[in-house]
């Protein structure tokens, strides 16, 4: 069994109970592993440090034991995985130099940003693949699967929003 430290943030807006009684709730469904914050109105974040046998499995459960809870709340977002140069450096313990020149002047080869400007943003698990395999940074497997099962969960959650005509159309752009 391996540790995995991961975020869930849900948009409880819909949920009937209040915040102090969401708190006691997630508790008796499982989730007492997990430092729930609620700083943002009709937002909940629960950071956890969960034991599993995978990075899915600690990640599936927690959203399992989460949605039991609390069935009115909407999945938001799992992290880590979109990140800014700053966090990057932060994981991979290397100066924010050193990680921008090297996302940002390695040319080709180097994961492209999901957004671009004065603040790009990568998903996290093709630049920590990419460090370990083409720059040899010593990456933990379960760091880049906890990365990996949390893009693959954010990506679900965006698709759920995709008209079929334009899934229908990326689909055959992405088989061409």
């Amino acid at each position: 069994m391996n540790e995995y430290e991961f975020t869930l943030r849900f948009d409880v807006a819909r949920v009937a109970a209040e915040l102090e009684d969401c708190v006691e709730v997630l508790a008796a469904h499982g989730c007492n592993d997990a430092t729930i914050g609620t700083g943002i109105p009709g937002r909940i974040g629960l950071m956890f440090s969960r034991e599993a046998a995978s990075a899915e499995d600690a990640v599936l459960s927690a959203l399992r034991d989460v949605s039991a809870a609390l069935p009115a709340a909407m999945l938001v977002e799992a992290t880590p995985d979109l990140v800014g140069i700053t966090e990057v450096a932060e994981i991979v313990g290397k100066s924010r130099q050193n990680m921008r020149k090297l996302l940002l002047e390695c040319g080709e080869g180097a994961p492209l940003p999901v957004h671009e400007g004065s603040s790009s943003i990568w998903h996290l698990a093709p630049v920590l693949a990419w460090l370990r395999e083409e720059k040899r940074y010593s990456i933990e497997q379960e760091l880049l699967d906890l990365a990996t099962t949390n893009m693959q969960l954010n990506a679900a959650i965006s698709r759920i929003a995709i008209s079929p005509r334009i899934q229908e159309d990326v689909e055959l752009y992405l088989e061409a």
